[in-house]
């Protein structure tokens, strides 16, 4: 039996990124994602509805995105979703739902730059992160939108498929 496990999403973060690490010292980054969704209801008005997504990214990846991730800033996510159960502190059980990060966009527009970042390392340039490593830097003449860097994002060939 066949199955997939895949989530791409594209949106807004709705606060700044929560870095803590784990007893081994594992960076670990929380973000919140606000995903839009514009459709017509019956009469032909114009709607909107916003889906609210928690993010889990790991490792160097984590702290890279609590360096230059700020509230308001669009990024695109591919990673998988995962659940988590346990108990509070009232011993009720508990279980989300959420969306563990492989790789993370900085896209353009949106949020602003931290103050330590150095200049060099613009926000206004797209960052791609995957397994650690920057594999698409489109921020230069590559790409001047957000459309152009997901034209540059290399998609896996099941989903060109699925989107043509």
């Amino acid at each position: 039996m066949a199955n997939l496990n895949r989530v791409f999403l594209i949106g807004n973060l709705t606060r700044d990124p929560e870095l803590r690490y784990t007893p081994s010292g594992m960076a670990v980054v929380n973000l919140r994602l606000a995903a839009n969704h514009r459709f017509k209801d019956r009469s032909g008005e114009l709607k909107q509805d916003t889906c609210f997504i928690n993010i889990v990214v790991w490792d160097k990846q984590a702290e890279t995105c609590n360096q230059y991730l700020q509230k308001g800033r669009s990024v695109l996510i591919e990673g998988r979703l995962q659940s988590r159960s346990w108990k509070d502190s009232e011993g009720r059980n508990r279980n989300v739902i959420e969306v563990r990060a492989d790789r993370v966009v900085f896209l353009n527009g949106g949020g602003h730059r931290k103050p330590e970042v150095n200049t060099k390392d613009s926000l206004d340039s797209n960052v791609v992160l995957d397994n650690e490593k920057p594999v698409l830097d489109v921020g230069s003449d590559k790409a001047s939108s957000a459309s152009d860097t997901l034209n540059n994002v290399s998609w896996p060939q099941e989903m060109d498929e699925k989107l043509s």
